[in-house]
C-alpha cells in the first residue's frame, strides 16, 4: 500500500511516523508548502518526497492522509474523492458549514472514505467510559462534565485561521460526548470570557468557554475549554448516573491538587499537550485507516459524525454571540 502525506508539519510527521512503521504500508509520499521539511522527514523515514500536491495524485496512491492547513482541508478532501481514493483527514473539514457540506456532498457522490481524526476515540479512557454507559454500569445518566484546558496559548497569528475555542478545541469534547453516550445534542446554551490576553480580543475569540448541552433522552452536559491552564493540559470526561459514576483522564498526570488533607499529591510531571497525552490514541487511529483501506474495518468516524460535531460548536458559537438557547434544529445538516 502507497499512502500520500499530505502536510509534514507537527502532526503530519507523527502520522507519517506512524505509517511508516505499519508493516502493511509499502510507502509514502510525502509533501508540504514548505518542500524542504518534507524532504527532511521523507529522508529521516526512508521515504518519497514530492514537490507539492499534484505530485501525489499524478505519480499514484491508494490512499491520502491529510494534514494541512485547515484552510485547504476541503479542496484536498474533495479533489481525493474525485480520484477515487480513501482519505484521513485532521478536523475539520472546513471552519464553515456550507464548505463541509460541500466536501461531504463529493465524497458521498463519489462513493470514496473519508475518516476524520477525532482521536479521542482510541483513547482507552473514552472507551472504557463508552463501554460503561452502554453497558448500563451507570445506570441512567443524568449528568455529563467534560472539559479541554490548554496549558498554554497558540500563537496570536494562528488564532484568527483557528475557527474559535468552541470550532478548535471543544469539538473533540462534543464528537466524543456524542460517542460515548450515544445520544444527539438537541439545543445548547454557551458563553465566554476574553479577560485573557488581548491577542483573544483582538481575533475576535475567547480565551476560556462553557456551554451546557441538553441530550436527546434529558441528559445534562457542561463543556468548558480554556487556553490558559498553567497547571498543565487537562482533559477530562465525568459522566453521573443512578447507580455509579467513572471519570476519563484522572491519573498519576493530571494536573490539579487537592486542597484536602487526606487528598492524593499533585501530578509530578503533568501533562503538557495533547500529543503526549493522546499518543497511543493517534497512532491507533491511522492504524484503524490502513485497516479501512484494506477492507478490514468499518470507518469508525467518517465524515457526517464530523459534520455532528461542528453543527454543535456552531450553536454554541451562535448562542455565545446572541446570548441565547440555541436549538441544533437551527444548524443545517445538508445543503440549502
Amino acid at each position: 500500500m502507497r499512502i500520500g502525506v499530505i502536510g509534514t508539519g507537527r502532526i503530519g510527521t507523527i502520522h507519517a511516523n506512524t505509517l511508516s512503521r505499519n508493516r502493511e504500508v509499502g510507502s509514502l509520499i510525502l509533501t508540504d508548502v514548505d518542500p524542504q521539511r518534507a524532504q527532511d522527514l521523507a529522508h529521516r523515514l526512508g521515504e518519497t518526497a514530492a514537490p507539492g500536491t499534484d505530485e501525489i495524485f499524478k505519480w499514484g496512491v491508494d490512499a491520502v492522509v491529510i494534514t494541512a492547513a485547515t484552510s485547504a482541508h476541503a479542496d484536498l478532501i474533495g479533489r481525493a474523492a474525485r480520484s477515487g481514493l480513501p482519505v484521513f483527514c485532521e478536523k475539520p473539514i472546513a471552519l464553515d458549514l456550507p464548505g463541509t457540506l460541500q466536501a461531504l456532498a463529493e465524497v458521498e457522490k463519489a462513493g470514496t472514505v473519508l475518516q476524520m481524526g477525532f482521536q479521542r476515540r482510541f483513547d482507552k479512557g473514552y472507551a472504557g467510559a463508552r463501554e460503561a454507559v452502554r453497558s448500563g454500569r451507570l445506570g441512567r445518566l443524568h449528568t455529563v462534565r467534560a472539559l479541554t484546558s490548554d496549558q498554554s496559548p497558540p500563537p496570536p497569528e494562528w488564532l484568527p485561521l483557528s475557527g474559535g475555542l468552541f470550532r478548535d478545541t471543544l469539538i473533540h469534547d462534543f464528537d466524543v460526548l456524542r460517542w460515548v453516550t450515544g445520544r444527539e445534542v438537541v439545543d445548547a446554551y454557551a458563553t465566554g470570557s476574553d479577560a485573557g490576553p488581548a491577542m483573544f480580543r483582538e481575533a475576535g475569540d475567547v480565551d476560556t468557554g462553557a456551554a451546557v448541552l441538553t441530550l436527546d433522552d434529558g441528559t445534562l452536559a457542561t463543556a468548558t475549554a480554556t487556553r490558559l491552564n498553567g497547571a498543565g493540559y487537562d482533559v477530562r470526561m465525568e459522566l453521573a448516573g443512578e447507580r455509579d459514576t467513572v471519570v476519563v483522564g484522572l491519573d498519576d498526570r493530571t494536573p490539579v491538587a487537592s486542597t484536602e488533607p487526606t487528598g492524593p499529591p499533585p501530578a509530578d510531571k503533568p501533562w503538557p499537550g495533547f500529543l503526549e497525552r493522546f499518543g497511543p490514541a493517534y497512532e491507533a487511529e491511522l492504524c484503524a485507516f490502513v485497516d479501512v483501506v484494506r477492507g478490514q474495518l468499518a470507518n469508525p468516524c467518517d465524515g457526517r459524525e464530523a459534520l455532528q460535531a461542528l453543527r454543535i460548536a456552531e450553536a454554541c458559537e451562535i448562542s455565545r454571540r446572541e446570548r441565547r438557547p440555541v436549538p441544533l434544529a437551527e444548524i443545517p445538516d445538508r445543503p440549502a
